[in-house]
């Protein structure tokens, strides 16, 4: 390229100046980081690989970047921006299509404007609604990086060990802290010197919940939610796959199992084991035999984990503190659409301060709190979109090497769903919905390659009977 020459002698000068002026680690850090940011620009898939890495390990450590905001959604900003210099630079052009799950979620980006404009004028507390609303952008976005950076299978399946990996970390980091210390507060030391911050607030966040693992998802029912939803991927990936990925496959599985009741999310865990039930009904080959793993393991854990027998013992109890709140947040609910028909935007989560109204604990009813009934039911119309799109000729469920992708993500989707009966995680909880938009989107663009490859093979089926 013709800057390539005045490029490179300037980033010498520059890179001259600061070992002249700042300490060796300082520009050996600065050095590193210019070669990832200019690595990223120019292959983007890169970057995506990346944030699946650390989506997973460390999804809320921090980077300044004139805001404070995390590493993962920094990644994704640097990789929108990459695809921009690529276009203007005519380096990736090709014109990308649009389906209709995609056309639903443009939809609902440009309906979130409203709620938006309207909570600025109308909640009247401190808050960063315009900086919150872009990251909520940036966190739907990666639905759309799918087609553009992971069109070839095997980008695909890189991007599958990619986030296998990081959730194989974050597993290996989180359980034996929590075995050694006994307490959710443990891990806070660990993840601080990872670039986590606000650790004083995680601290008196976590002291509630001393009995339950702690993670670097910083809160246990988001750590258990995340687990659900990747869990079914790397079972069907373990099972179909060889070598390395195999073992890293049934890896995960395993140590999320085990982790996912630890967490104690019991939302989490009846929506995974609502899922494996269907799954194990449409015959899915070993699911029955990961169930009854599963419940032996469970029992075992059971007899010598106190804490998790207050927990299951918690679902059936009508004295438990956290079903009780469920309940009043349910019942003050109307008053929340009462006061803000069109939600409250973005300056602050629910419930906003100083109104005396509750939250909620609901996925779609948090989407109404937030931006009102309309964007709760487009929110809908894009799940029911993907839902039918995403669906194989026959509604076939079958699990071999070339459906192994689509199976465990549709699979682990659909228990982020389920969980949303329970939890809110899956609105608005920065990274975590940045994952369950690119795992929709792989499902999306699995299930069109199967699709493609049926109709094509359908013709010759009718001439071969």
């Amino acid at each position: 390229m013709p800057l390539a020459m005045p490029l490179g002698v300037l980033v010498a000068l520059l890179f001259g100046v600061m070992v002249w002026l700042l300490p060796a680690l300082k520009v050996t850090a600065a050095v590193i980081g210019v070669a990832a940011v200019l690595t990223i620009i120019r292959r983007p898939l890169r970057g995506l690989l990346l944030f699946g890495v650390l989506a997973t390990f460390l999804p809320y450590a921090t980077v300044q970047i004139g805001i404070r905001t995390t590493v993962s959604e920094a990644l994704l900003m640097l990789i929108w921006a990459s695809l921009l210099a690529h276009r203007l630079f005519a380096l990736h052009t090709a014109a990308v299509p649009l389906l209709r799950t995609e056309r639903w979620l443009i939809a609902l980006m440009l309906f979130s404007a409203l709620p938006f404009v309207v909570g600025q004028l109308s909640v009247h507390v401190e808050g960063n609604g315009p900086i919150n609303w872009v990251r909520w952008l940036f966190n739907l976005s990666p639905l759309f990086l799918v087609p553009r950076l992971l069109r070839e299978a095997q980008a695909r399946e890189q991007m599958v060990v990619a986030i296998l990996f990081g959730t194989l970390l974050m597993l290996l980091l989180s359980i034996p802290v929590y075995l050694k210390e006994g307490n959710s507060t443990a891990i806070i030391s660990v993840i601080g010197g990872l670039g986590y911050s606000n650790l004083d607030t995680l601290n008196q966040g976590l002291s509630g919940l001393s009995t339950r693992m702690g993670t670097p998802w910083t809160h246990p029912n988001i750590a258990g939610g995340a687990m659900a939803m990747l869990l079914p991927l790397a079972f069907c990936i373990g099972l179909t796959r060889q070598g390395v990925v195999r073992h890293l496959g049934l890896a995960v599985a395993l140590l999320a199992l085990a982790g996912l009741l630890l967490t104690g999310s019991r939302g989490a865990l009846v929506s995974l084991v609502l899922v494996m039930g269907w799954m194990a009904r449409r015959r899915v080959p070993h699911v029955g035999r990961l169930l009854i793993a599963g419940a032996i393991f469970g029992m075992l854990l059971l007899m010598f984990y106190p804490p998790l027998q207050e927990r299951l013992i918690g679902l059936f109890s009508s004295n438990d503190a956290s079903t009780a709140v469920r309940f009043e947040e349910y019942s003050h609910f109307p008053d929340a659409l009462k006061m803000f028909p069109l939600g409250i935007g973005f300056k602050v989560d629910p419930p906003v301060p100083g109104t005396g109204l509750w939250g909620i604990s609901n996925l779609w009813l948090n989407y109404a709190y937030k931006l009102g009934i309309p964007g709760m039911l487009v929110y809908i119309g894009v799940t029911v979109a993907w839902w039918r799109e995403a669906r194989l000729p026959d509604d076939r469920v079958t699990l071999n090497r070339d459906t192994a992708l689509w199976l465990g993500s549709r699979v682990g989707v659909l228990a982020a769903l389920l969980s949303g009966a329970f939890d809110h995680y899956f609105s608005f909880t920065t990274v975590l919905i940045a994952l369950f938009w690119l795992l929709l989107g792989l499902n999306l663009y699995e299930a069109r390659r199967l699709q493609t490859a049926a109709h094509a093979l359908a013709p010759d089926a009718r001439e071969n009977p």
